[in-house]
């Protein structure tokens, strides 16, 4: 029997919620063939497991079990490619999003008027009072209107993580996605270069059945990340921009705590009992650890948030090697510069080139070394 359609579910730790979900997307498609593709981010709570689990009673469930990458942008457009089905729809697992609505957005994309349908929170007729965030709405709100300008489309929820098209519209232009960030739909929309038709549906966004939310507190930066992916990824590529960004908020804190140290916490004493190098020396060090603590820890955080370390042993571990390889990109700035400079180069032109190479040089065994990722 010809699949109709395909339902991607993007799932980290959403084990107490998957089987509930499958339950209603039986109860809502009823007679329309259909798949549903779980495309977990190797939950720790086995949330891969209790769907293979399911599928051994229900062929229409697939597993896509991910091994060292995390994000539900890409995480929904590997889902969106393997479905075999003419139209593809992505939605939580969670049970915010009503799987009843898949219908009426099944019949506009099949009806040929519309190229793609979404389920908005702030269309006429929505609601979020179940979801019960009123935070989180004017975030959203917030974030909206700045996808509009983006996107050059005016959506009353750009930012909807449900929403249908058929897959040959994806698959045209999949290669041409960032998958970063955390909204698939803003992507999709930025991307395709054909104006598409849209469907909007209104949806009473209800709050999560089971769990935590996947959206920690790095969601805004996510969504930041995103737009600067759009704009300005092909030049210079986005993880690197934001490990060099890092690296320029080091520099401050750097000469923030050297000033401190030399100014206000035991200045004078070293002077009057060390020489005056000294004292120069105990505020440099300071302000180099200090320094390289703050640029690990945000770039734990944000830049490598999909390879996050977790946990004491693995902190100081990641700690210990992002310090070794700063030490070698100090090390290649040290050397680069006055050779440059030897070789007839004005000062500050070679200063610059020698943070690059510096900079390089540090990104590239920290993705290696410190967060396994090339």
């Amino acid at each position: 029997m010809t699949i109709r359609l395909g339902v991607v579910l993007p799932t980290f730790n959403e084990r107490g919620n998957l089987r509930g979900m499958v339950e209603r997307l039986d109860h809502a498609l009823g007679a329309i063939t259909w798949e549903v593709i779980v495309v977990d981010d190797n939950s720790p709570d086995g949330t891969a497991d209790e769907a293979r689990a399911i599928a051994q009673d229900d062929p229409r469930v697939r597993v896509i079990q991910r091994i060292g990458r995390r994000g539900l942008s890409s995480a929904a457009i590997e889902g969106m490619c393997a479905t075999a089905a003419p139209v593809v729809a992505v939605m939580d697992a969670d049970h915010q999003h009503d799987p009843a609505l898949l219908v009426p957005m099944l019949e506009a994309i099949e009806s040929g008027e519309h190229d793609l349908a979404y389920a908005s929170r702030f269309a006429e007729g929505a609601s979020t009072e179940e979801w019960g965030r009123p935070d989180r709405v004017k975030a959203s709100n917030l974030a909206n209107r700045i996808a509009n300008k983006v996107t050059g489309v005016e959506l009353s929820d750009p930012m909807s993580g449900f929403f249908m098209l058929r897959t040959e519209t994806l698959r045209a232009d999949a290669h041409r996605l960032s998958g970063v960030g955390f909204k698939i739909l803003l992507d999709i929309l930025a991307t395709v270069e054909t104006p598409l038709r849209i469907k909007e549906v209104p949806m009473n966004f209800a709050a999560r059945a089971e769990g935590e939310s996947k959206l920690d507190r790095t969601v805004v930066f996510e969504f930041l990340v995103g737009l600067y992916d759009k704009w300005l990824g092909r030049w210079i590529p986005t993880r690197f921009a934001l490990f060099g960004t890092i690296g320029g908020m080091g520099v401050v804190v750097h000469m923030a705590v050297l000033a401190v140290v030399l100014n206000l916490f035991g200045a004078k004493f070293l002077v009057t009992h060390y020489p005056k190098e000294a004292a120069f020396i105990v505020g440099q060090t300071t302000a180099a650890v200090v320094a390289m603590t703050f640029n690990f820890v945000l770039n734990n955080e944000l830049t490598y948030a999909d390879k996050r370390l977790r946990g004491f042993l693995p902190l100081c571990t990641g700690w210990a090697r992002f310090a070794l390889t700063c030490s070698f990109g100090l090390l290649a700035h040290s050397g680069a510069a006055p050779a440059l400079v030897r070789l007839g180069f004005h000062e500050y032109p070679a200063a610059i080139v020698g943070i690059v190479l510096g900079s390089v040089w540090n990104f590239a065994l920290s993705s290696k070394f410190v967060w396994g990722k090339y």
